[in-house]
């Protein structure tokens, strides 16, 4: 059982995150939890990549000094697996908004969406999607994009190692993706769709491994509530 000097010390916590949770929402009810049941007044909570609310899986969080390597948590190769709706796209990529445009898909072979990875491999140049979290002078892309401004974003370097296809059910196409920091998968299936001659956008998403990290050694929040050693109630 771990003690207050174990977290003040550093822990790395593996949190499985569950859907509409955000990165901040889990930090911050981890910090809550571990203040209360070991009536600690102040201790450094961080995470090690955002995960959207629409996405579930592996969250790496910091406690105490390990808060100190969360770059290098950050710095490392990602693995997730989800899935690609064709025939549709989303301004913001995934399902956070409503579908503006629609595409016949009845002409899409399995040989072609198959080929079509090979577009991503290595590194390539991605532009963010306008609904995410990144600034441009000093105000985050997603709060133009809700205020209807149009913003110019510039493409970012990244590297895809392997893109896999792992079921093909048109509309939805299932894969799973190995990248580098700093890869959106929402606009890797926005651009996706886009090689096919078509329109695509994320439907599900999951992140399974970090580095060495796996989502499959990761309890949920409400596993880490129910192992400490004082029940806390919540709000």
């Amino acid at each position: 059982m771990l003690t207050e000097k174990d977290y003040k010390d550093g822990q790395i916590l593996l949190i499985d995150k569950e859907l509409q949770w955000t990165s901040f929402q889990v930090v911050n009810k981890l910090r809550w939890l571990i203040r209360k049941n070991f009536n600690i007044k102040k201790i450094k909570v961080g995470h090690a990549g955002t995960l959207d609310p629409l996405a579930s899986g592996l969250l790496i969080i910091c406690t105490g000094k390990f808060t100190k390597r969360i770059q290098e948590f950050q710095g490392q190769v990602k693995e997730y697996t989800g899935t690609i709706t064709l025939g549709a796209t989303t301004p913001s990529y995934d399902l956070e908004t409503e579908i503006d445009k629609t595409f016949p898909i009845d002409q899409i072979s399995e040989t072609e969406i198959k080929e079509a990875t090979t577009q991503f491999i290595g590194e390539i140049d991605q532009y963010p999607p306008v609904f995410s979290a990144l600034k441009k002078d000093g105000k985050r892309l997603y709060e133009y994009a809700r205020e209807g401004e149009t913003v110019e974003i510039n493409s970012r370097k990244i590297t895809i190692n392997e893109f896999e296809i792992t079921r093909i059910e048109l509309p939805e196409i299932d894969f799973r993706v190995v990248c580098s920091k700093g890869t959106y998968i929402r606009s890797l299936a926005h651009d996706f769709g886009k090689a096919l001659q078509n329109g695509g956008h994320l439907t599900s998403l999951r992140r399974t491994k970090i580095g060495s990290f796996l989502v499959d050694d990761a309890i949920t929040v409400q596993s880490f509530e129910n192992q400490l050693p004082t029940k806390v109630e919540t709000t």
